[in-house]
């Protein structure tokens, strides 16, 4: 009897531990919670809008190798254009009053961004732009870039004006 008669005093100093399990349980049992991928591709679609999309940009830098062509973009501004998706849209370059336009798009964490410029008949200088890119860096105002999945030594920084 007297182990009995001692049940509910143990009960009561145990009652922390008791209401830990409890909250847990109703905790652990609640609403979906969303997941770390699916916050993280919220802000990288947020920052990625804010920052780049529907923004002019001029090349600071353009580098083949050796070669510096960064005179080359000399005048011109991009635009990389938001639409419904967050992983593609229209892009233009434009340059005293001539449009030159095409596409950009991005992969879901946005480490790639390819660039796509074709009409009309497009000057020589696009044909550096024109690849997939990796972001080395996003430390905005300036966009810095690398060819994406090669070694080659190709630089292209582009800062948001």
């Amino acid at each position: 009897m007297s182990s009995f008669a001692a049940m509910p005093a143990k009960l009561y100093k145990s009652r922390v531990t008791i209401a830990v399990i409890a909250a847990s349980i109703l905790l652990l049992s609640g609403c979906k919670k969303p997941t770390v991928s699916d916050i993280s591709i919220t802000t990288l679609q947020a920052y990625f809008e804010t920052n780049i999309l529907n923004r002019n940009f001029v090349v600071d830098l353009a580098k083949d190798g050796t070669t510096d062509l960064t005179g080359n973009y000399s005048g011109y501004t991009f635009l990389l254009t938001k639409t419904t998706s967050y992983y593609e849209g229209p892009m233009t370059g434009t340059k005293g009053g001539m449009v030159y336009t095409g596409t950009w798009s991005s992969n879901e964490d946005y480490s790639k961004l390819v660039i796509i410029l074709n009409s009309p008949s497009v000057p020589d200088e696009f044909i550096f732009l024109n690849r997939n890119w990796r972001f080395t860096k996003k430390d905005l105002p300036v966009m810095q870039l690398a060819p994406w999945g090669t070694t080659d030594p190709k630089v292209l920084h582009m800062r948001r004006l």
